[in-house]
């Protein structure tokens, strides 16, 4: 089964710095590409995300990338337009990359596993999809509130949801997913890891948990 995007848009918003709020822009633009102007973005967007991995996305310049990916600088910023912009497609990128594996990829994150091994997949797979992209998803979810009405975390909720429902939990399930996602919140999972220095597996034993707790799955 899949789920549909969302089709709301909110316009991007700008702080008092002229900042771009990337939690506000779309993913999975309509527009189509050529075929060699779609390799030629994805290979843009696999340099930014390694340099990103490597440096800190704030660390990265337009120049950087242009260098990695053999072009010249002007090729990137026709492609992108400003930093802001290259910082929405990568964005973009990755939740289209994660998006797909939770839509036709390989179980059990992917169809074709029980509901509730999906969940528990779901969790470890933001936790660890996230983190290895830090400094570009803490630039996106700085503001949970306008975070939840982006189109990555409508659906998010949907896929959630969906699974909640084929696994029979009880209650409200839109807001159970609600309750869920909070777990896995970006601040909150980067302050468990960074600044609490709790391992990765504490975190996820701590998803698994909470998943069997809300689908009757508790030992005793």
């Amino acid at each position: 089964m899949t789920e549909q995007l969302p089709p709301a848009h909110v316009p991007p918003q700008a702080d008092g710095e002229g900042l771009v709020d990337l939690s506000l822009m779309p993913t999975f633009k309509p527009t189509q590409l050529r075929a060699d102007a779609a390799r030629n973005r994805t290979r843009l967007l696999e340099v930014a995300a390694r340099l990103a991995a490597e440096r800190g996305i704030a660390n990265v310049t337009m120049e950087d990338i242009a260098c990695g990916a053999g072009v010249g600088k002007g090729t990137v910023f026709r492609r992108f337009g400003d930093r802001a912009g290259l910082l929405v497609e990568l964005l973009s990128h990755q939740e289209e990359q994660f998006q797909t594996v939770l839509i036709s990829g390989p179980p059990p994150l992917g169809p074709g596993a029980p509901a509730v091994e999906r969940l528990h997949a779901f969790g470890s797979g933001v936790v660890r999809h996230e983190h290895a992209h830090r400094d570009l998803y803490l630039a996106a979810h700085a503001d949970p509130a306008r975070h939840r009405l982006g189109a990555p975390y409508q659906f998010r909720l949907a896929h959630v949801a969906m699974l909640l429902r084929e696994a029979r939990a009880e209650g409200d399930l839109e807001l159970v997913a609600h309750t869920l996602l909070g777990y896995l919140e970006t601040v909150l999972v980067d302050h468990l890891l960074t600044r609490r220095g709790m391992p990765v597996e504490r975190v996820e034993a701590g998803w698994r948990d909470l998943v069997d707790r809300f689908t009757h799955r508790c030992g005793g």
